[in-house]
C-alpha cells in the first residue's frame, strides 16, 4: 500500500493505492493521520479510487481514524468508493456514518462548512 497527501487549501487529501489489510496498510495509514493533525490539518478527504481490497481491520483502522479526527475537533470524509468498498459500508451500516463524495471538487467544498 502507498499513501500520498496533496493540501487543497485547508483540506488534506489522502491518496490510497493498494491492499488496507491487518498489519502495515492499517499501521500506515494511522501514522499518515496522526502527523497530519500534529502539523494541524484538520479537514481530512480519503481518497480511496486506487484501493483494490479492505479487509475488516482496514476498515476498523479507517473507522478509528475517523473517530480520532472527530475527537480532535476534525473531519473526516471518503472520496472515490469502489463499488466493493461501498458494498462493505452499506453492509456494515458505516456509509450512515461518513460522508462520501465521487467527485473530489464536491468533496473539498463540503468542507467549507466545517469550522475545524
Amino acid at each position: 500500500m502507498t499513501i500520498t497527501e496533496r493540501i487543497a487549501g485547508d483540506v488534506a487529501v489522502i491518496d490510497i493505492k493498494g491492499r488496507i489489510t491487518l498489519g502495515e496498510g492499517a499501521e500506515l495509514l494511522r501514522d499518515k493521520i496522526n502527523s497530519l493533525l500534529h502539523q494541524g490539518y484538520k479537514k481530512l478527504l480519503l481518497n480511496l479510487a486506487d484501493v483494490d481490497y479492505l479487509d475488516s481491520a482496514g476498515l476498523g483502522e479507517i473507522v478509528g481514524t475517523f473517530a480520532t479526527v472527530r475527537r480532535q475537533g476534525g473531519a473526516l470524509k471518503l472520496l472515490g468508493l469502489t463499488s466493493r468498498i461501498r458494498d462493505l459500508l452499506s453492509i456494515t451500516k458505516l456509509l450512515t456514518v461518513f460522508e462520501t463524495f465521487d467527485s473530489e471538487g464536491e468533496a473539498i467544498r463540503s468542507f467549507s462548512s466545517v469550522n475545524a
